[in-house]
């Protein structure tokens, strides 16, 4: 069953947010999901995941919280 893994960098300081981000995409298995949730658009990580061969879906809710969703393609 696949599983959703949540970071909620909302509360803390750069770079801690990108740095369990990236930790965390090592621990994917296929159809896993990472959910990232920040107050803004973390654009060194959107490279990280072009580079890497990741996809990624972001909305932004009514609060101002980026949700990203993040697979292995």
């Amino acid at each position: 069953m696949p599983e959703v893994k949540l970071i909620d960098g909302r509360d803390l300081l750069p770079p801690e947010p990108l740095e369990l981000a990236v930790a965390a995409l090592d621990t994917l298995a296929a159809g896993d999901e990472l959910m990232l949730l920040l107050y803004c658009q973390p654009q060194p990580l959107f490279g990280i995941l072009r580079q890497n061969g990741y996809k990624w879906v972001e909305t932004v809710q009514d609060d101002g919280t980026h949700e990203i969703r993040i697979r292995k393609t």
